[in-house]
């Protein structure tokens, strides 16, 4: 809640470069600090990021507030309206080159420029133009709360009457459905957007299993949608990102639903790389397949949507350092007792080693965008949290 936010005046997130081995906090209590995280990724979700950002200015005003300056927020600035201004636009300014893509980012610090801007127009004190910027800023996260469960039920309840009465399955049939990167409640404020209609459809008693992809280089289906999957109890298996042609190919798969980091007027979306050529694979299965074509759904609070950009063409894709595709990072384990147990690793071993290695030779350069831009012709519907948007 707000309250509980500005009595500790920081925020706290999970160091999730660290996720599944370790589960170490880290408190953000500055812009600079709100900064690093989003690049380095140690936080990541469209959502998330942009509730991290409002949440590094809400806590820098509110050390300002108190009578002591903050990191990047000198106390003098509040003898100033314009002054303050000027620093409140600067900062977010900063801290939207922290993820470019990300439509969320974008309109959460735009949201706080209009405030500031908006209470310095009329001319009220310094202290309550921070006041106002700091209950727009913690109103981007409470937001994100509460509209998540919104976006899974819509998407459950769309797909199941989909199949319904296409014929594809029968009313109260279970379903199987995949997913790409992780989009649950570590990449949004709780629940999920993509994650979330997976999980309510797991409490609709209508989801047989949940398959997703690896999702390289940084492993976000690996490492974080795993351990989201079992903490809720769902039957999941994890596919290789060079399988998923054969799964579909093998496999029952009722539904492909992903997330998005920015949504065109045209319907054309970023999102995770790989989100592109599994839309494909799902538009055309192969002969042998089990399945017709496998729907698309993309889910995403309404802020993702750029009504303002007409086409994905126009999308600014993140470029990603080539050092972290020829990198992975993981638990050290003995391989020959790994091969012995049948892949069974002993969870009760408390010193636990983790470690980064290059898996290509020296100075490879890789080609490694963080995302890719699914056309709206492959997407079968939007979900936001006022219902879905079919084609």
């Amino acid at each position: 809640t707000q309250a509980a936010f500005e009595a500790a005046g920081s925020i706290e997130i999970i160091d999730q470069l660290l996720l599944p081995h370790e589960v170490r906090w880290e408190k953000v209590e500055t812009i600079d600090q709100a900064f690093d995280a989003i690049k380095t990724m140690k936080i990541r979700g469209a959502p998330a990021i942009a509730s991290l950002a409002a949440l590094g200015i809400a806590s820098e005003l509110l050390t300002v507030l108190s009578g002591k300056s903050a990191a990047s927020i000198p106390l003098e600035t509040l003898k100033s309206s314009p002054e303050l201004l000027s620093v409140i636009l600067s900062r977010s300014a900063y801290l939207l080159t922290s993820r470019p893509t990300a439509v969320n980012l974008q309109e959460a610090l735009n949201r706080i420029d209009a405030e500031a801007r908006k209470a310095h127009d009329e001319g009220v004190a310094p202290q309550q133009l921070a006041r106002r910027v700091i209950d727009v800023a913690v109103g981007v996260w409470v937001e994100d709360k509460d509209r998540n469960r919104s976006i899974g039920d819509h998407g459950a309840r769309w797909i199941l009457d989909k199949l319904e009465k296409e014929g594809s399955i029968q009313k109260g049939d279970k379903i199987n459905v995949l997913t790409v990167c992780n989009t649950g409640s570590l990449a949004t404020s709780d629940y999920g957007t993509a994650l979330g209609v997976i999980a309510s459809l797991h409490a609709f008693g209508r989801l047989e299993h949940a398959y997703y992809a690896q999702t390289g280089p940084y492993q976000q289906g690996a490492r974080l949608t795993s351990m989201e999957l079992a903490s809720l109890g769902i039957e999941n298996t994890m596919v290789c990102d060079t399988a998923i042609g054969a799964l579909i190919a093998e496999k029952r798969v009722h539904l492909f639903v992903a997330g998005a980091d920015r949504i065109a007027s045209n319907g054309d979306t970023a999102n995770k790389i790989s989100t592109y050529q599994i839309s494909l694979l799902c538009s055309s299965p192969h002969p042998f397949s089990p399945n017709p074509p496998v729907p698309v759904l993309v889910a995403a609070p309404i802020t993702t949507l750029d009504l303002a950009m007409d086409s994905g063409r126009q999308i600014v894709i993140e470029q990603r350092a080539s050092w972290e595709a020829c990198t992975v990072r993981g638990r050290v384990v003995d391989v020959a007792a790994l091969a012995k147990s049948k892949g069974v690793v002993d969870e009760s071993e408390e010193n636990i080693v983790v470690e980064t290695v290059l898996v290509t030779p020296p100075n490879t350069r890789a080609w490694n965008p963080a995302f890719d831009v699914t056309p709206a012709s492959l997407i079968a519907g939007v979900v936001t949290e006022i219902g879905v948007a079919p084609k």
